[in-house]
């Protein structure tokens, strides 16, 4: 499946502006700019996490952004805003990244803050309870 959406005006949700989000099983890409064009992609599997946001004029208009948090090191957010059928696209980038994951067979891994002391601690309390064992 592959949704084709362009980024719209918030006012009178009119597709005035000149950015197009593509969406497919594989990647999402976004298109922008009039005389110099640039073309971002992030693959599906890099997808983490999902959010919609619906404003109150973007509610009035039917409109959503939607932001896409990704383990991509140049995007880690790729935003997708003032678009139609933001809740079905939503969705449809959820299942389509789990499944990208799953046919890739990569993990989603989450980067837990800790410092130096904190493991300095942790294998401290570890050779404690080995001594314990021994004794």
């Amino acid at each position: 499946m592959i949704f084709v959406e362009r980024k719209r005006t918030k006012l009178f949700a009119l597709p005035i502006c000149f950015t197009t989000y593509t969406i497919s099983d594989d990647k999402i890409t976004i298109t922008s700019g009039f005389l110099s064009i640039t073309v971002d992609d992030a693959f599906m599997y890099k997808v983490q996490d999902v959010k919609l946001t619906r404003s109150f004029f973007e509610r009035i208009f039917r409109l959503g952004s939607i932001i896409c948090y990704t383990g991509d090191t140049t995007h880690p957010e790729l935003k997708l805003e003032h678009i139609k059928n933001a809740g079905t696209i939503k969705d449809f980038l959820m299942t389509a990244s789990e499944e990208a994951r799953r046919k890739r067979r990569t993990l989603h891994n989450i980067d837990i803050d800790y410092s130096e002391t904190d493991m300095d601690s942790i294998e401290l309390e570890n050779s404690d309870l080995n001594k314990r064992d021994w004794l």
